[in-house]
């Protein structure tokens, strides 16, 4: 079975107070992108990777290779408007029946079980999602006022987020509407249930300069 991972890198570093794109940030020596990318290899060498970057940020992103020494094989997209259209252009690329992960650019941390459980569920489940347990209280905002929810009716989602890739594409043809926030929302909007799986707490989404902080911890 063809396992593929989309990684989507559109950021544009606006909360970090940089001009530099933050999958482009240093992290341990090299760009946190790559980072990313590595992992998807260290789980399976064969994975075809598609990378989905902008088009203005592709030039920066072959000289940090040659720079960098970077030789992992992947195939490229143009990013799009919204990460909607990104990963439907990520999908283009999508030719044969098997599994697609899609997963943030700015995620380093994911960890090898959580990739290769939410790979081995697909096949299964068709639709998977990791999650994270809410540890704080969390507030409804009313109209007026606000009160306190449930934090365990509550789940945070990581990415990858893997799907049949059939399943997958049929999704992404829909038109684009501003309530899909991810890939499991518009699969669900084919009445498709999703498949929750433990994330690991560490895949944090790095996109402030606390969060290189705590990436640079981590490391």
């Amino acid at each position: 079975m063809t396992k593929y991972a989309i990684i989507v890198a559109g950021g544009k570093g606006l909360r970090m107070g940089s001009d530099l794109p933050k999958q482009f940030l240093l992290l341990a020596g090299k760009p946190v992108l790559m980072h990313t990318i590595e992992a998807f290899y260290r789980y399976d060498s064969e994975i075809e990777i598609i990378l989905v970057l902008p088009k203005e940020q592709q030039n920066y992103w072959h000289q940090l290779c040659c720079e960098y020494h970077f030789q992992i094989k992947y195939r490229l997209a143009d990013g799009g408007e919204t990460r909607f259209h990104s990963v439907r252009n990520g999908l283009n690329l999508v030719t044969k029946p098997g599994l697609v992960g899609v997963h943030d650019g700015v995620r380093p941390f994911i960890s090898q079980e959580v990739i290769a459980r939410c790979y081995e569920l697909a096949v299964a489940h068709k639709a998977v999602i990791p999650v994270i347990d809410v540890v704080e209280t969390l507030r409804h905002i009313l109209t007026v006022g606000s009160e306190t929810v449930d934090r365990n009716a509550y789940k945070l989602v990581q990415t990858p987020q893997v799907f049949d890739a059939d399943l997958l594409i049929q999704a992404y043809q829909q038109e684009y509407i501003p309530t899909f926030t991810d890939d499991a929302s518009v699969v669900e909007a084919m009445q498709i249930p999703v498949f929750l799986t433990k994330g690991n707490r560490e895949n944090i989404k790095i996109t402030t300069p606390f969060d290189l902080k705590v990436a640079d911890s981590l490391l």
